[in-house]
């Protein structure tokens, strides 16, 4: 039979990404706005990351500073690595072990396919305590979502077969458009009650039912 698997990104599907970074906002000033620091982050960081092969922690410092300098605060000396250095502490989504659990129960091969290092993620991994086949970053392949090179390197070194395959993310930007515009089937998280017209195979508000979904798109063995 043919491997069914399941490639996964990991900060804000699997890991609290906005929490952990709003947390780390809030502790360096606990006076400014965090929501707001967050929002202008989130949109910063993709001229970043954009065609440079820069490790993640890098470039979780330089837009770190590039934030801090837009909104007129000064990063705290000591703590242009604020962002990296909180990490290990962000928080697992509640059902997540569990669900990727069921999934390798029923056969199903995991993949991480993540804008980060390999070192980040691998504490990210460990808090989940959950086995995966293969972990794809960014900093070992010059490349940030949403360029598709994560994908092309996914499917060169498993030889999965499209049909047996599903993509799960969070982020539409990240994730859900550059699925779509390669044909892929993707399982949006919407953990925030977004709207979108993207196309999408399914879209679940956490990952307590994947395991049911992904059986419905793809299922085994009768």
């Amino acid at each position: 039979m043919t491997d069914r698997w399941a490639t996964f990104d990991c900060y804000g599907t699997l890991v609290d990404w906005l929490g952990g970074m709003r947390g780390t906002f809030a502790r360096l000033w606990p006076d400014a706005d965090a929501d707001a620091l967050l929002d202008l982050y989130h949109q910063l960081e993709p001229a970043v990351q954009a065609g440079r092969g820069l490790a993640y922690r890098e470039v979780m410092s330089e837009t770190l500073a590039t934030t801090a300098a837009r909104a007129r605060l000064d990063v705290p000396p000591g703590e242009e690595d604020a962002l990296g250095a909180s990490l290990a502490a962000w928080r697992v989504f509640a059902e997540v072990p569990s669900a990727l659990a069921e999934l390798r129960t029923r056969g199903w091969k995991l993949a991480i396919l993540s804008n980060t290092d390999a070192d980040l993620l691998d504490v990210s991994l460990r808090a989940i305590g959950v086995p995966v086949e293969l972990r794809i970053v960014a900093s070992e392949i010059g490349s940030y979502k949403p360029g598709v090179r994560h994908w092309d390197v996914f499917f060169s070194q498993t030889g999965a077969e499209r049909a047996s395959h599903v993509h799960v993310a969070a982020s539409l930007f990240h994730d859900i458009e550059p699925g779509g515009r390669l044909g892929l089937r993707c399982v949006w998280i919407n953990r925030l009650g977004e709207q979108s017209d993207l196309v999408r195979a399914a879209e679940l508000a956490d990952l307590s039912t994947l395991p049911e979904t992904l059986e419905a798109l793809v299922p085994g063995p009768a």
